[in-house]
C-alpha cells in the first residue's frame, strides 16, 4: 500500500539501527541507507520531547544534496526520567545504574522522527510510558552481561528478556518503545507523498 503511494520517490533511512531498518523492511517500504556522522550534543535547556525533536533535526541537517523525489527520515529515540535524559550507556557499569533509576518506577520513552524533502522539514514526535517492576541486582546483572544492551536509550530493550520480566505497564506505543511509532510515521509518510 505505502510502496505504491511513495513509487516516485526515493525513501532515504539516516538511521544505524538494526529495528528502525527492520520497521521500514515490515512496512514493505523500497529505502536505501545513508548514515552521516553527527555530533548528537544539544543545549542544556532543551527538556523532554525537545531534545529528540533537536537531535532528529541535527540529524537531517547533514543532508543538505537532497534531490527533488528525496524524502529522508532521521529519528532519535531518548528516555525521559526524574527531569533528565538517559541516552545510550557508556558501558556495562552505567548500563546497570540506568536501569536500577529505572526499576520501580515509570518513565517515557520520546522517539522524534523528521521528514525532510528539498521543500519541507517536518518534525514529528510520540511518547510511551513504560513502568518496571522493582528488579533485583541479580537480574539487571544478568541482563546487561547476557544481552549487552549498550546500543540503546535507557540501556534496556522492550523487546528483549528485561521487557519480558520486568515490565508491568506500557501506555501507549510499543513500537515507539523499540525506537520508532511506526503508525505515525506511516499516516505522516502517506500526508507527504500526497502533499
Amino acid at each position: 500500500m505505502l510502496k505504491t503511494v511513495l513509487k516516485d520517490y526515493q525513501l532515504i533511512l539516516a538511521s544505524g539501527s538494526p529495528r528502525r531498518q527492520q520497521f521500514f523492511k515490515d512496512l514493505d517500504l523500497d529505502f536505501i541507507i545513508q548514515i552521516r556522522e553527527v555530533n548528537e550534543v544539544y543545549p542544556e535547556d532543551l527538556k523532554g520531547s525537545e531534545i529528540s525533536d533537536y537531535l532528529a533535526n541535527l540529524k537531517a541537517g547533514e543532508f543538505s544534496d537532497l534531490r527533488p523525489n528525496d524524502i529522508l527520515v532521521t529519528s532519535d529515540t531518548i528516555v525521559w526520567h526524574e527531569n533528565k535524559a538517559l541516552g545510550k550507556p557508556k558501558n556495562p557499569e552505567d548500563a546497570k545504574q540506568m536501569i536500577a533509576s529505572l526499576s520501580g518506577k515509570t518513565h517515557e520513552v520520546i522517539t522524534s522522527v523528521c521528514f525532510k524533502t528539498i521543500h519541507q522539514t517536518k518534525i514529528i514526535n510520540q511518547t510511551t510510558k513504560v513502568t518496571f517492576k522493582t528488579l533485583s541486582k541479580d537480574e539487571i546483572d544478568y541482563y546487561v552481561d547476557t544481552f549487552s544492551p549498550l546500543d540503546k536509550a535507557g540501556a534496556y530493550g522492550i523487546q528483549e528478556w528485561i521487557g519480558y520480566i520486568g515490565i508491568t505497564n506500557i501506555e501507549g506505543s510499543y513500537y515507539n518503545v523499540m525506537g520508532l511509532p511506526v503508525q505515525l510515521v506511516y499516516e505522516t509518510l502517506i500526508a507527504l507523498a500526497r502533499s
